[in-house]
């Protein structure tokens, strides 16, 4: 069963949008989008994103991350939960902690929809 443009998650909107700088984005397109860059636009969010990238093997336990910050566990998750929401990163529980993986082909059709190239 198909997905009506409604129900794409904003991470699946970025994947079916034609680059801006080579036709204009609709308003429902503009709004769904907008989400996912919504979830980029806070700082913290942007590092935890940086740093589970270039975690040792692609993933990070929040245990690990946590540390980075000086923010409670309950708020670093909270960012998290924000990211896998919009799509940005996966999740999977192993016994009693979550390990966050980037979701890299959002990250790469994010790159294209902003991207100038083969305008």
């Amino acid at each position: 069963m198909s997905k009506s443009v409604l129900e794409l998650n904003p991470a699946e909107a970025v994947a079916c949008c034609t680059p801006i700088t080579r036709e204009p984005m609709s308003g429902p397109q503009a709004e769904r989008v907008s989400a996912l860059l919504k979830a980029l636009a806070d700082p913290v969010r942007l590092q935890l994103l940086a740093r589970v990238a270039s975690h040792e093997g692609g993933e990070a336990c929040v245990c690990d991350l946590a540390e980075a910050f000086e923010l409670s566990q309950p708020t670093i998750s909270h960012h998290l939960k924000v990211l896998h929401r919009s799509g940005l990163l996966a999740r999977s529980k192993r016994g009693v902690w979550v390990y966050y993986k980037v979701e890299s082909e959002v990250l790469d059709s994010l790159g294209k929809l902003i991207s100038s190239a083969g305008a």
